[in-house]
């Protein structure tokens, strides 16, 4: 096993771990909040999308946002009361993330990307979970309004992990573990650039 390889695994090791250490308190948060309001319970939803955002924006490699999912998925499973559950509802989550470098396989990474997974979740999520909280029974307002309160904490949990990742990146973490891009011509007496954000 590669150098990269090994620093690549810890790396995701690490953030699904931390993530999943995150996921364990608005786990049990979103559940007490479920029971009493269950309307504001997806208010913190856009946290389940910050560790595979973290991941794929320091690391910029394929699949590494489905890994972190995974880990931080087996991380909660004995504190969640949903068992394996919690792995699927990860895995999930992290899918969105991961969706929009996916569907052009992976040839460049914007960070417009990353909003992009965060709003299919935003319209994806509020139609699954429509039984689970009874939306048929509300009002259209209010339909309208739940839509709008995931979408923003999907948006704001991918912004989260924007700004985490690139401290990260700017305090030297992974940089053996993150892609490395090819160099971009530049014009004589000018430094090459990465491929942009």
């Amino acid at each position: 096993m590669s150098r990269v390889t090994t620093a690549y695994l810890l790396t995701c090791a690490a953030i699904g771990v931390a993530g999943g250490a995150l996921l364990v308190a608005a786990n049990w948060v979103s559940t007490a909040l479920f029971a009493a309001l269950p309307f504001f319970s997806v208010a913190i939803a856009g946290l389940w999308l910050l560790p595979a955002v973290v991941a794929l924006r320091l690391l910029q490699r394929p699949l590494a946002g489905l890994l972190v999912g995974l880990i931080s998925g087996l991380v909660i499973v004995p504190f969640s009361g949903y068992g394996f559950a919690s792995v699927a509802t990860n895995l999930w989550w992290a899918f969105f993330a991961e969706l929009p470098f996916l569907i052009v396989a992976y040839r460049f990474w914007k960070t417009w990307q990353h909003y992009a997974g965060a709003l299919a979740v935003g319209a994806v999520y509020p139609i699954l979970a429509w039984a689970s909280f009874d939306l048929g029974s509300m009002t259209l307002a209010v339909q309208i309004g739940f839509f709008a309160l995931v979408l923003v904490s999907a948006v704001a949990g991918t912004a989260l992990g924007i700004l985490v990742a690139d401290r990260l990146e700017r305090a030297g973490v992974a940089r053996l573990a993150r892609r490395r891009p090819k160099a971009v011509a530049a014009p004589a007496g000018t430094v090459p650039t990465q491929d942009g954000r």
